[in-house]
């Protein structure tokens, strides 16, 4: 019996990830909008809203983890520190068990790293004042 050869592109490594930053060049507020509706079962959004099941999203980038008052956040996430970064929620959406190994949210994440980039601009929008998108270097 004759082995079998492997499959074309078996072998292959997946293509690497495209930097967030080039991925938010394309992104649109809009297209996150509709792509957080996905969280707005767990999620507030509004100033001044509530905390639901997670934690009210309004004013997330450059606010510390772990610090919407009156939420009762995991050990897991209580100790990770910081604050959300535009990096870090990338890497939050893409797996938060993954980021946050412990956290409670149950959020598979987002595959597409484009969808991601869009959930990202939208976030940064809801702000007083939103923070500059970083730019991808030439």
């Amino acid at each position: 019996m004759k082995p079998q050869a492997a499959a074309p592109g078996a072998d292959a490594k997946p293509a690497p990830e495209e930097p967030i930053e080039k991925l938010l060049a394309s992104a649109t507020i809009d297209r996150g909008q509709s792509a957080a509706k996905a969280c707005s079962a767990c999620h507030n959004f509004q100033k001044g809203g509530p905390n639901a099941i997670g934690p009210n999203l309004f004013g997330i980038i450059g606010r510390a983890r772990a610090s919407e008052p009156g939420f009762g956040y995991s050990d897991a996430m209580k100790a990770k520190g910081g604050e959300w970064t535009i990096e870090d929620l990338n890497k939050f959406l893409t797996s938060p068990k993954e980021f946050v190994p412990g956290t409670k949210m149950n959020f598979p994440g987002f595959a597409r790293g484009s969808q991601r980039a869009d959930v990202i601009a939208y976030l940064n929008s809801l702000a007083d004042n939103p923070k500059p998108l970083p730019v991808a270097k030439q």
